[in-house]
């Protein structure tokens, strides 16, 4: 798979990081594509960023939080409720790929097994896949299942970064205590990115600090 440059994450905080990160997302971000088998997605283009992670842990609230549209990726409480893969493009610079959830849903086995199959075929092999985020709820830390995500994307050197969502649910001091353990969990991971940011889509919490890194992403 050809490698796509990373940028250099030593002070991503910086006003000027944060106002490039603001600015992306000034732009307008509208729905591209949606695939629901692999033989079905959009040609290369742009980078793409993608997110992932159990169902209902947050993933399409996520995207529309960075983007400022409250109904541009679709969001339940129902788990399952993405079962496909959704790409958005971002002011032409950057696509946003919203992939089905894996874990427990409220639909058949068989579908779950098929849009965990599609996802790692689109993990594996997108070459224009610059950053895999990877979507863990702050409550419940670490399932066996998002073990298994890491396991693979450490196996295909995928380049991912671990983004704990619905942070507001915790206490400061939990917080801490979740951020810390988690990161020690990325440290032994081959293929993870050290930093581990704490986000909520509903209070706005590390929104800014994550549209900066992706600004890093884009083109």
């Amino acid at each position: 798979m050809p490698e796509i440059d990373s940028p250099s994450f030593d002070d991503p905080d910086t006003p000027e990081r944060l106002e490039e990160g603001r600015l992306l997302f000034t732009k307008e971000c509208e729905f591209l594509w949606e695939a629901k088998a692999l033989d079905n997605l959009p040609p290369l283009g742009l980078p793409e960023v993608a997110f992932a992670g159990r169902s209902n842990v947050g993933k399409s609230s996520l995207v529309n939080a960075l983007t400022g549209q409250k109904a541009l990726a679709r969001s339940s409480n129902t788990p399952g409720r993405t079962q496909s893969l959704v790409f958005f493009e971002l002011g032409q610079r950057l696509r946003l790929v919203d992939l089905p959830g894996y874990g427990y849903a409220k639909v058949s086995r068989t579908k779950v097994a098929d849009w965990t199959e599609l996802t790692r075929d689109f993990l594996r092999g997108r070459s224009t896949l610059a950053r895999l985020y990877l979507l863990v709820d702050a409550r419940h830390g670490f399932k066996p299942s998002d073990h298994e995500m890491m396991d693979m994307l450490d196996e295909s050197a995928l380049s991912y970064q671990i983004i704990l969502t619905k942070a507001d649910k915790l206490k400061p001091n939990q917080q801490s205590t979740m951020l810390a353990a988690t990161e020690a969990v990325a440290r032994k991971r081959r293929a993870a990115h050290p930093e581990v940011l704490l986000t909520s889509a509903g209070k706005n919490i590390g929104i800014a600090a994550l549209r900066s890194r992706m600004a890093a992403l884009a083109v």
